[in-house]
């Protein structure tokens, strides 16, 4: 996978299985599955949040150490505007992932439309991250010596696991009635 992690594909053939492997009732494993969905999405958004969190890190890190012209670049304006923008989206996105596995401890059924909101959030804030950080550190980004371009891998196959933000802006809608 694009993230170096393992993948397989399994296929089942000719196999059977008998009335005693139902799990729940007959007919009603979606809201099962919705609900192990949810949990997973939320994990995955809290991911990509601390994804987010880290790639931020690294590049005011980096802003306060490269020298450009005779200065820090971190003093450059353009710069820190566009590391305040980061910085407020990661905290709006930290706000609707904490929110959403709040209420997967507190309300379990009711859990559906917060972690649609945090999964398509966290994907969305954590692709702006990757990209700014990349942009931020200019060509060495996206070199094997910084982690940055991984966390670009990894955002990418978190973005996409579980439904990506126009999925889940679809579900949230459609749970809303719309």
């Amino acid at each position: 996978m694009v993230d170096s992690h393992n993948s397989a594909r399994i296929a089942f053939e000719n196999v059977v299985v008998d009335a005693d492997a139902v799990l729940g009732e007959v007919d009603a494993g979606n809201a099962l599955l919705e609900s192990v969905l949810n949990a997973g999405r939320a994990a995955v958004a809290s991911e990509l949040l601390g994804l987010s969190d880290e790639a931020f890190a690294r590049t005011v890190t980096y802003l306060g150490q490269r020298k450009q012209f005779g200065r820090l670049i971190g003093e450059f304006q353009a710069l820190q505007h566009r590391a305040a923008h980061l910085y407020s989206e990661i905290e709006i996105t930290r706000a609707a992932v904490l929110k959403a596995v709040h209420v997967l401890d507190a309300n379990f059924d009711a859990a559906a439309p917060i972690v649609a909101v945090a999964k398509a959030r966290a994907g969305t804030t954590a692709g702006l991250a990757v990209q700014e950080s990349v942009q931020m550190h200019g060509g060495i980004g996206m070199t094997d010596e910084l982690d940055i371009g991984l966390f670009m891998k990894r955002c990418r196959v978190g973005q996409e696991l579980f439904g990506d933000a126009n999925f889940h802006t679809e579900r949230l809608a459609r749970l809303k009635g719309y």
